[in-house]
């Protein structure tokens, strides 16, 4: 192992993790009163949890960078090592995409002026959704503000009161959230359970005909696993279901050519009825994205909520996406080096008996189980002492029991990031068996 220097937190750094907020911390987290705006179930948890977390310095969120995001960067001009970014094939600054972004503002300014359906359309857009649609290998493909208005649009306008949605247990808020907005009968089945996902539709097609959207991520990002792609392909043609499949996770990251679950399971992604995603991951940008066939898109462009009220995505980000798809397919090297990396972290927990969920390393996110709260936060803290920052991930987003550092691979790390990232860890393990 490299040797690998321990660095103190700066005061800046030091003082986010106990008072993060532009107010002082102890009056803005003081117990809402009676009848407040605030005096929710949800708002008092959330400020008991944020309270103990600043009380002992452990809160690592909202970390506000002062450099490019990337696998090194910095926060509060503090030196930090980057191991929970999305960022997974460390373009954020690849020369290509910064130039076409710049082109862009030249040409198009730093606003479309409108939403899509009126006065925002540009050139620009529909040269990225043609180009998106064939990276794919869909039909067509309209892009949104966010991966979240795209999972709005593709639900909500699609379904409603009298269908059925079915949710993978883990799949994302945005899926969840389309689904209640929608008013169709929603419920969860248990994560990756076809047994009981097919036990349900057969249920609900025995009543008669009926509407019905399985909904699942192909990368889980809690858990960094895959949907049965195939097997959920085969269920909804075989009970008349639609599928929803949320490539978030998997868009530009997993494939041999970065082209997503479908590429990774051998499915044709025209088996697929809805594929949407976010373009803030692996593609160093910002949008979403909703691709299917042809006639699908012009009902999304006339009688889908986000892209008819919303506005159209700037153009320096239509841009960057646009050139990202190009530089995937120029230079596969990203995605070779984002692979090799993924196994390495893998690798590495492993040799250190970490826990990790069963399917690690079928994507670049690669969660350490670490189970209570306030461990999965002490580990956070410790790990930025190394100037290492991470996610602490905890109930709600995840089950109680089931804290985690949500520890992700990317292109742009290298051996030094490695050696620091096992130093850090080692050190808390050591840390932990002295308590």
């Amino acid at each position: 192992m490299t040797a690998v220097d321990v660095q103190r937190l700066t005061p800046a750094v030091a003082d986010h993790t106990r008072d993060p907020f532009r107010a002082p911390t102890v009056e803005v987290l003081a117990p809402p009163q009676p009848g407040d705006l605030l005096d929710t179930r949800t708002a008092h948890g959330l400020f008991e949890q944020i309270g103990c977390a600043t009380a002992e310095g452990l809160y690592t969120y909202q970390l506000p960078l002062s450099q490019r995001a990337s696998a090194r960067t910095a926060v509060l001009d503090q030196p930090v090592t980057m191991f929970s970014s999305y960022g997974y094939l460390g373009l954020n600054g690849h020369p290509r995409v910064d130039a076409a972004a710049q082109a862009a503002v030249a040409r198009y300014g730093t606003t479309p002026g409108g939403v899509r359906l009126l006065t925002g359309t540009l050139q620009l857009h529909q040269e990225l959704e043609t180009e998106l649609a064939r990276f794919l290998g869909t039909g067509s493909a309209s892009t949104y503000a966010s991966g979240y208005d795209a999972n709005l649009a593709a639900i909500a306008s699609l379904f409603g009161p009298r269908d059925h949605v079915l949710l993978d247990q883990y799949a994302h808020r945005s899926l969840a959230d389309a689904a209640v907005l929608s008013g169709a009968r929603t419920e969860r089945f248990r994560h990756n359970d076809l047994a009981r996902l097919e036990a349900r539709l057969a249920d609900l097609t025995s009543e008669g005909p009926a509407r019905i959207l399985v909904v699942v991520d192909g990368v889980y990002s809690m858990e960094g696993d895959l949907a049965p792609l195939p097997e959920l392909v085969a269920l909804k043609q075989r009970y008349g279901a639609f599928l929803l499949l949320d490539e978030s996770h998997a868009f530009g990251a997993i494939g041999a050519t970065g082209r997503g679950t479908c590429e990774a399971t051998g499915v044709d992604p025209r088996d697929v009825d809805l594929i949407t995603g976010s373009l803030a991951k692996a593609v160093p940008s910002s949008g979403g994205f909703v691709a299917g066939s042809a006639a699908l898109q012009v009902f999304l462009q006339h009688g889908s909520a986000p892209y008819v009220f919303s506005g159209a995505l700037s153009p320096a980000n239509s841009a960057a996406i646009l050139e990202t798809l190009r530089v995937v397919d120029d230079e596969p090297g990203h995605l070779r080096r984002l692979h090799e990396n993924t196994g390495r972290l893998v690798r590495l927990l492993t040799d250190l008996g970490l826990d990790l969920p069963p399917g690690s390393g079928s994507s670049p996110v690669v969660p350490l189980l670490l189970g209570d709260s306030r461990r999965t936060q002490q580990w956070a803290a410790w790990l930025l002492e190394f100037g290492i920052a991470t996610s602490a991930v905890l109930h709600p987003a995840v089950p109680h029991g089931r804290g985690r550092l949500r520890l992700c691979a990317t292109a742009a790390h290298t051996e030094a990031d490695f050696a620091l990232l096992e130093a850090g860890l080692r050190a808390c393990l050591a840390r932990e068996a002295l308590a």
